[in-house]
């Protein structure tokens, strides 16, 4: 490409988002190959690069189809089309579905095997195994099980959402003389796709029969009378994203109640079927589902390897898991401190997971039970079933303080526990806002309101992560505590906002979405190109989950020709194209892979000696900076700054253990190992753990 003729609106500039989604999940699949990790945490990758699949179909694909279907073509920057995309799509999932049974088949089950963890297939069991696997089937599958002939009286029935099903063919006539040649086989969502053998039973040390294989062997038994021909697994992927406009609704709540039921029958979207199923069998269920032949999935296995992550946690052995941490606490925080007094005495800092979630739980619980604190208000993005958040704000209302809670239902896939917790939450007697009409509100904010003689004491935790102490042990996210005046007029305002109509007015240190995260990060940006022109230094590091936004990258391609030498961390999806002769040639992409999921957003401008870092619940994406209520706030104390930027950003440009780097061709290479390798995360593990 010529310098000479940039243009911001060259198609050329941009990977497309979809196929940048793809890569990502190639290189979470990588991970499973890897055996520099335990097997069993390999294993585990393989399911989750599995589940990421299932949502991509059930989300981005969905939307894709729909798109297609109504004529409605939306293009990116990149200007592929709905149907160009879906074509590609095709051509990558089927090939990585592919790899992933590869993987499952010829590596990961031999080398499990050889520790003595086996899934036995039915041709493997022996004389003992197979009379067990008899009483198993009687006992819990025959009882619950509801096969379905089809025949004029019964049509095809109901297909659930990623349910295991089997397709069953059959010859001979029944009781009533019917001839039924096809009938279906529901397994319903309470039984375990997977089923350890009693010890007693298994010949090695750990043995697992597939749900589908006590099932396959004992169908006949099923349809008394009738011989079967064959039976054949299949899964049906949805449409299963939310159709609740806001805006043409009462009560939010109800909506979404009654749209969650419709998630599981939504259209058809993918449809997997076991490897040996015929084509007559395959064009039914095509035919029955409105699929074309780009939509089908062949499986070397079972047809859901996402059931297989409950493996690992069903073993104690620990040598084939990443080794147990105990996540630290700062020196200023030792257990049952009076938090609001070491807050008091300057802004604190948390990295999780390698420092530990439980000081955010322990300042709501405390703020439950002191008689200073007036106020409690947070945002809830995902917390999780049986929250000790959610139970110290139950505590807080209970108590008499006035407590607010921001939950955002519409949190993809988290809308029911949210409904849930909603309504524990307004019998206790807290008051429970769903945010704002036509925006996800998904900032991360507490916000205490303490008496303190005359005065009225704003204590705040601003963080990149949800409030969920279970991923704070498995995402990298950070958060801070001040009660900073400034900071928590902000937030204040903020909450206010988000509670009751009306404009909350200018803010004073905070930036926020809709209204300014988007101009700010532009402006920034474009600071740093002024100083790169006149010959002064200038930098950008970012981290973040996802880079998207068309102007952000603009400005980004500007910044570099200018001279300003950035590094963007980006783990998901990026549509910049890094490394391109005289457009962006100073800007290098990586992403890192590893045991923990990096959620954290950092943003680091450096002219000359002055730094800035900000902290963000957002990604630079279009959603992010137009559609959502997000925060991004500074680190103003040095130290905590420094500490940010050698943590946050530093450590991870220089790891080439579990690092990737995006080429200008949109693929990603993984990052060498040098004389010594270094490892981001198990840096941070040694660094900060206990």
């Amino acid at each position: 490409m010529d310098a000479k003729t940039f243009d911001t609106t060259d198609p050329a500039l941009y990977i497309n988002r979809e196929l940048s989604l793809l890569a990502f999940n190639r290189r979470v699949l990588e991970q499973a190959k890897d055996e520099s990790n335990p097997l069993l945490e390999r294993l585990r990758y393989l399911c989750i690069a599995s589940s990421n699949l299932d949502e991509f179909f059930e989300i981005r694909v969905a939307g894709l189809k729909e798109q297609v279907a109504l004529q409605a073509a939306r293009v990116g920057p990149d200007q592929l089309s709905p149907a160009d995309q879906l074509r590609r799509i095709s051509e990558i999932a089927h090939a990585l579905v592919a790899e992933q049974y590869q993987m499952l088949n010829e590596l990961l089950t031999p080398q499990l095997a050889a520790e003595g963890i086996l899934f036995l297939r039915r041709g493997e069991w022996n004389a003992r195994q197979a009379r067990w696997v008899k009483r198993y089937f009687y006992r819990e599958l025959l009882p619950v099980l509801s096969p379905i002939g089809l025949d004029p009286s019964h049509p095809f029935p109901r297909i659930l959402n990623k349910s295991l099903n089997f397709l069953v063919s059959l010859e001979g006539t029944d009781a009533f003389g019917r001839n039924s040649a096809i009938a279906i086989v529901q397994a319903p969502r309470a039984l375990p796709r997977v089923v350890n053998v009693p010890p007693e039973h298994a010949a090695h040390a750990h043995e697992f029969v597939f749900l589908s294989s006590i099932i396959h062997a004992h169908v006949d038994d099923l349809f008394p009378g009738m011989q079967v021909t064959g039976c054949y697994q299949f899964r049906v992927t949805r449409n299963s994203e939310l159709f609740v406009e806001d805006e043409d609704v009462d009560d939010l709540l109800l909506a979404l109640e009654g749209e969650l039921h419709q998630r599981r029958f939504g259209d058809a979207v993918r449809l997997e079927v076991a490897d040996g199923c015929p084509a007559e069998m395959i064009s039914l269920l095509q035919h029955e589902f409105n699929l074309g032949p780009d939509d089908i999935f062949q499986c070397n296995g079972p047809v859901n390897l996402t059931r297989l992550m409950t493996v690992p946690d069903m073993l104690d052995r620990p040598k084939l898991k990443f080794p147990v941490f105990t996540p630290s606490r700062p020196r200023r925080l030792p257990m049952n401190s009076d938090l609001f007094a070491t807050i008091r005495r300057g802004d604190l800092l948390l990295h999780h997971p390698f420092e530990s979630f439980a000081p955010v739980v322990e300042l709501l619980r405390q703020a439950a039970a002191d008689p200073d604190v007036l106020v409690i208000r947070q945002t809830l993005y995902r917390t999780g079933a049986d929250s000790p958040i959610v139970k110290a704000l139950v505590d807080a209302a209970r108590a008499g303080k006035e407590v607010t809670v921001i939950i955002e239902l519409k949190a993809r896939f988290d809308e029911q526990a949210n409904i849930e917790l909603a309504t524990d939450l307004q019998e206790a007697g807290a008051h429970v806002v769903y945010g704002v009409v036509g925006f996800k509100t998904h900032s991360k904010m507490i916000l205490i309101l303490r008496r303190e003689g005359k005065l009225l004491r704003r204590y705040v935790h601003l963080a990149t992560g949800n409030y969920h102490p279970r991923t704070a042990r498995q995402y990298t996210d950070i958060g801070l505590f001040t009660c900073d005046h400034l900071m928590g007029v902000d937030v204040q305002k903020i909450f206010h906002q988000l509670t009751a109509p009306g404009r909350a007015g200018k803010l004073k240190k905070l930036i926020q979405s809709p209204f300014n995260f988007h101009n700010k990060i532009i402006e920034l940006i474009e600071r740093e190109t002024a100083h790169a022109q006149t010959g002064r230094p200038a930098r950008i590091i970012a981290k973040m989950n996802a880079l998207l936004e068309v102007n952000v990258i603009a400005a980004l391609y500007k910044a570099s020709r200018a001279g300003v030498k950035i590094d963007l961390i980006v783990r998901g999806i990026c549509a910049l194209r890094p490394g391109i002769a005289g457009i962006s040639e100073n800007i290098r992409v990586r992403s890192i892979v590893g045991r923990f999921l990096e959620h954290s957003r950092v943003f680091y401008f450096q002219h000359d000696t002055a730094k800035e870092v900000y902290l963000s619940s957002g990604d630079w994406m279009g959603r992010n900076f137009f559609n959502r209520i997000e925060v991004c706030f500074p680190i103003e104390d040095k130290r905590l700054r420094d500490r940010v930027i050698k943590e946050g950003l530093e450590i991870y440009l220089v790891d080439n253990a579990r690092a990737w780097s995006l080429q200008s061709d949109g693929n990603y290479y993984r990052v060498k190992a040098g004389a010594k390798q270094r490892d981001a995360q198990l840096q941070l593990l040694e660094q900060l753990c206990e």
